[in-house]
């Protein structure tokens, strides 16, 4: 079995976290782009049970969540029945709007069972009472009710945009002006000041410039959901751990109190993979398996 070295690995797993596409990674290390794949995926898969154990028990005063838009092997209007791999894949964030952290995320598709699951895990990881902002999607309302069972302040920022079209191609990949925002007090007693998704959106920015799969238009996007959700957990593991926040001057695992020091990318890479943190026969954490822990 062919064993990459570890300088080689880092290089890699750098380059990716920088946004570079499989090829161009592979063009810059010298690396055939298959283990490119496989070390992206063992990584990714590593970065999740790794957030999954760093991120419990916190104090979360304020929280914006929202999805971000992707898509797997083909577009939507390509797919066909059976394909729920494929497709578009929503990619839901919720941050912590104070330190900048990425407390929650999940890929899948944008539906109420997704959207469920991704509140559940998020409640599990908050232990205070938060005020929570989303935006106008509707199975948050039942998803935030079922789970916090009344223990949030929980509003929703609804934007109205302009119905302007344009076939020209600058205007073709810009979003349409907002018209209209509207703040909703869903339950408990949120501070109005304080309603807001803007945070989140701009990590959603950071997101897509991170993350050559997340580009639009790209022909970088995932070929299986699997490598995805990995990009999706090298990222998260990425932002939070080594890469320093402009706004904050230090990383937002530290500005959380989660870890002590900015974090290496051959550290980032050393933990998600060490041996016995990933194990196939084990519990369960979205579509990715550990020894311990308590999801299942």
């Amino acid at each position: 079995m062919n064993v990459l070295p570890f300088d080689k690995q880092i290089a890699a797993i750098s380059a990716l976290t920088e946004g570079c596409s499989i090829r161009a990674t592979e063009r810059l290390t010298g690396i055939h782009r298959d283990s490119i794949m496989r070390l992206g995926v063992r990584v990714g898969v590593g970065c999740a049970v790794l957030h999954d154990r760093l991120m419990r028990d916190l104090n979360i005063p304020l929280l914006e969540c929202d999805e971000i838009w992707g898509y797997v092997g083909k577009k939507q209007r390509q797919t066909k029945p059976g394909e729920a791999d494929k497709g578009d894949q929503y990619t839901y964030i919720a941050l912590d709007a104070t330190r900048k952290t990425i407390v929650s995320y999940m890929t899948g598709k944008r539906n109420p069972e997704t959207t469920r699951a991704f509140i559940d895990d998020l409640w599990e990881r908050v232990i205070n009472r938060p005020q929570i902002t989303t935006d106008g999607y509707g199975p948050y309302i039942n998803a935030i009710e079922e789970a916090f069972a009344g223990g949030v302040d929980y509003a929703q920022l609804v934007k109205s945009y302009s119905a302007e079209h344009s076939v020209q191609a600058a205007r073709r990949y810009s979003p349409a002006s907002v018209v209209r925002v509207d703040r909703q007090v869903m339950s408990g007693n949120p501070d109005r000041r304080r309603i807001s998704t803007s945070y989140v959106e701009r990590q959603n920015l950071t997101l897509r410039t991170q993350q050559r799969r997340f580009v639009r238009p790209t022909n970088g996007f995932s070929k299986k959901l699997e490598n995805h959700r990995a990009a999706v957990s090298l990222y998260v593991s990425h932002y939070n751990l080594c890469r320093v926040h402009e706004t904050i001057r230090m990383t937002p695992a530290m500005a959380l109190g989660v870890t002590d020091h900015i974090w290496t990318i051959g550290e980032l890479v050393e933990a998600a993979t060490s041996p016995g943190l990933v194990e196939p026969k084990g519990k369960q954490v979205g579509r990715f398996r550990v020894i311990d822990g308590d999801k299942d």
